[in-house]
């Protein structure tokens, strides 16, 4: 395990990676073939926030897309992981917002250009504080839920994942070392949709945790 604190991950953690479509109904609604392996994409560390900061709009835009899921934070340095043994490589957890510039993204996908305009933004990445291990028992059966001015927007659960947390962290192993610190987005469910200036988001893993945060006019808009 790392010597330094994983609940600091957010000021150290290296790297974020970020799986796309691991949940069938998320894929269709946005017009996405059913993938049949992972399909991940990177975000700087400069995409943290914390509750008490913004979401900030990024330049040129005037909405983006809510996306909420559960975080794995890794505990040690791993490559090529067997996903038997993926498990033993999780050193805690969090809820984790995946902001999505959409318009940037698909004009991106059109083009045949990466994602990171769309998903590595400044403010991307809000995160709730460390969850430990023993607050969640089996990180495939766990609700994700998020509200946006007071409305229901997304409610789910882990379980319905088309590529389960271990296939995830072995498959990433393969091709990422990963590190202490990291942060692994597990993707999220259907219900997807814009937020924009002056909005609220409200999301929450099961009872365990559950964060606020404000959508905001960048100052470089």
């Amino acid at each position: 395990m790392s010597a330094r604190p994983l609940k600091h991950f957010v000021s150290w953690g290296k790297k974020i990676v970020g799986a796309a479509r691991t949940y069938r109904d998320h894929a269709i609604e946005l017009g996405n073939p059913v993938p049949t392996e992972p399909f991940v994409f990177l975000k700087p560390t400069t995409a943290y926030i914390r509750e008490g900061e913004s979401i900030k709009l990024p330049y040129g835009s005037t909405e983006i897309a809510h996306e909420v899921e559960l975080g794995v934070i890794v505990g040690q340095r791993g490559s090529c992981i067997p996903e038997t043994e993926a498990l033993k490589y999780i050193g805690g957890y969090c809820l984790a917002l995946d902001m999505t510039d959409r318009i940037a993204q698909q004009a991106a996908k059109t083009k045949g250009l990466p994602w990171s305009v769309a998903k590595g933004f400044d403010t991307s990445c809000p995160v709730s504080d460390f969850i430990p291990l023993e607050k969640i028992t089996d990180p495939q059966n766990v609700d994700l839920w998020l509200k946006v001015n007071g409305e229901m927007r997304q409610s789910s659960n882990t379980k319905n994942m088309i590529f389960s947390i271990p296939y995830l962290i072995s498959w990433m192993s393969f091709r990422f070392t990963l590190e202490p610190g990291d942060l692994i987005l597990t993707g999220t469910p259907e219900g997807v949709g814009p937020v924009k200036e002056g909005d609220q988001i409200e999301c929450g893993l099961a009872d365990i945790v559950r964060m606020t945060y404000n959508v905001e006019q960048s100052n470089s808009n």
